[in-house]
């Protein structure tokens, strides 16, 4: 059976947020956004969700004593909602392995880079430091290994400037505002699935740096 219920964590604006539900609105991706949990009562992602119709939740992070109290929190909720996939969507907190190993197989992220190349933060300005030729985003399932998990789609561009912020609206504008709705179709429609710490796409193991897009050729 495949997915279809939805849940995507958040921390900020939430643009990739507004890309789902673009997508989703026309038909790009199926499934249903059914929550939108938060960690920050002063995001804007909220006011998406909430024009958008999506039912909205916050839980702040600074009413709990500990990491692994307040993800329990987060956990209970998402089961509360029957969320067959998480995803995060700008969420600026590390998950304790907790959440995680309840979430494994059904929770994924998208990284500000061409991972493996720079896990955690600043991706864009340490592409520019490394006189890198290109930069991109890549979505992976989520596993205990910060950013380390194995990658589902990837895509690419040329870095033709070297301003971070500008670099850095390139990446979402042109790379994750697509690949992010792609790969998330992929589940719900139970085409990407993950395996012994491997991500498949219709049965085929996808390669250690993922499936690769291009705005020419599109994966589908």
């Amino acid at each position: 059976m495949s997915a279809s219920r939805i849940a995507v964590l958040i921390s900020g604006s939430g643009t990739n947020l507004q890309a789902l539900i673009d997508a989703r609105g026309e038909g790009r991706m199926a499934g249903d956004i059914v929550l939108v949990l938060c960690n920050n009562p002063e995001a804007f992602g909220l006011q998406r969700a909430a024009y958008a119709g999506i039912p909205t939740r916050v839980i702040n992070h600074r009413d709990f004593a500990s990491r692994e109290d307040y993800d329990r929190v987060l956990i209970s909720a998402l089961e509360d909602c029957q969320a067959d996939l998480v995803v995060l969507a700008g969420y600026m907190r590390i998950l304790s392995p907790l959440f995680v190993r309840h979430f494994e197989g059904r929770l994924i992220n998208i990284h500000p880079s061409l991972l493996p190349k720079y896990p955690g933060l600043h991706t864009h300005q340490r592409a520019i430091e490394a006189d890198d030729r290109e930069h991109g985003a890549t979505v992976h399932f989520v596993t205990e290994e910060l950013d380390g998990g194995p990658p589902i789609l990837q895509g690419r561009l040329r870095i033709d400037d070297s301003d971070e912020q500008q670099l850095a609206q390139r990446v979402q504008r042109e790379i994750e505002h697509r690949i992010y709705p792609q790969a998330v179709d992929w589940f719900v429609r139970g085409r990407l699935s993950f395996r012994e710490q491997h991500a498949y796409l219709d049965g085929e193991l996808i390669p250690a740096t993922g499936i690769q897009w291009s705005n020419e050729n599109p994966p589908t």
